[in-house]
């Protein structure tokens, strides 16, 4: 069966949304092999009808109904790490186009406050216990919440992973490729160091959590991309929730006249931008995802680029697989899409 991708073009906004838990930075774990389109092409409808399409106004732990010609109805459910950053509006504004497309979809975006499994844990079973018939689920790890996605996949619901993947068996998993993406990160910093003549110096790397798999995916691209060059690439130092890690570890770097940083993710990339803004000092500084904080930093230069996901890809592509999986349309199992990187620099906004 041909199998390509509809790709959508994402629209990031903040949003505060609030589950169970405490607030914490989200982070996010990806697959390590890159991926393949696999969702049946589908029409794409204007902008414009999917705002005026009632369908189209979902949050967190509210249904989104929408009525068509085909006579099943489904519950499709969205569970994310958290509800606290753009990032996570964006699959789910991906969902809600394919929602609006397809037709028959009870859909509802969850998930808990904190990056937490037992809390991660708890939303799916609610899930399966509100009669879901496919999760589309942002791990928050590798295999901590497994064991209650392998009840939902015995109650019959179908796991589409999107962002990042858990090990549990799945029709199909999207998410970007970050080895790759750091790679780009680093080939975009090498670039701009370039333009500025510099071909040595010390760059400092603000990563998360020493077992955030995404993260340290993309780190070791980032460093690929220096090997045999004269740059010296510093320690990385862990941001733990904290951003005043990032913002002193930035003071120090600058003190020390580091050329440039790299954040690993949105919260490290802020961290270090407002870091360097605060001080008034001129740094290369290239990293990871479009919140609005970044995007500013990006705008005003302080920020040199920054590498965009493509989340409402992940969610539309998602959706539209779990229905097709649901129908019978689409017969494959454990397959994986890379959904890439757009490098985002001020000359591109």
């Amino acid at each position: 069966m041909g199998k390509k991708t509809a790709l959508l073009c994402s629209v990031l906004l903040g949003l505060s949304l609030t589950g169970c838990g405490v607030s914490t930075t989200p982070e996010i774990i990806m697959p390590e092999q890159p991926m393949q389109s696999a969702a049946v092409p589908a029409a794409q409808p204007s902008a414009q009808n999917a705002e005026q399409n009632p369908s189209a106004q979902g949050s967190s732990g509210q249904s989104t109904d929408s009525s068509a010609a085909s006579g099943n109805n489904y519950t499709v459910y969205l569970i994310t790490m958290d509800l606290t950053d753009s990032y996570w509006k964006s699959i789910d504004d991906g969902c809600l186009q394919a929602v609006s497309e397809l037709g028959n979809i009870t859909y509802k975006w969850t998930g808990p406050d904190a990056h937490d499994d037992a809390l991660q844990s708890a939303c799916v079973d609610d899930a399966v216990a509100d009669g879901a018939n496919a999760i589309l689920i942002a791990a928050n790890s590798a295999d901590g919440v497994n064991e209650s996605l392998q009840k939902a996949a015995e109650a019959g619901c179908k796991i589409v992973y999107v962002d990042s993947a858990a090990s549990y068996d799945c029709v199909t998993a999207l998410s970007t490729d970050n080895v790759a993406a750091g790679r780009t990160a680093g080939e975009t910093m090498k670039a701009a160091l370039q333009e500025k003549g510099i071909t040595e110096g010390t760059i400092g790397i603000m990563g998360v959590t020493v077992d955030t798999a995404s993260c340290v995916a993309r780190e070791t691209g980032f460093r690929e991309a220096f090997e045999g060059t004269a740059f010296t690439l510093a320690d990385t130092v862990y941001m733990q929730d904290d951003v005043a890690n990032v913002k002193n570890a930035v003071a120090a770097g600058l003190g020390q006249n580091y050329i440039g940083f790299f954040g690993t993710n949105e919260g490290t990339t802020v961290g270090v931008g407002e870091a360097a803004k605060e001080t008034g000092t001129e740094t290369v500084i290239v990293g990871f995802d479009t919140s609005d904080a970044v995007l500013s930093l990006v705008s005003e230069g302080v920020i040199h680029a920054t590498m965009q996901q493509n989340p409402g890809v992940m969610g539309h592509d998602g959706m539209t697989i779990a229905i097709q999986s649901l129908e019978g349309i689409y017969t494959d199992t454990n397959t994986k899409t890379d959904t890439g990187v757009t490098v985002i620099t001020k000359d591109s906004m």
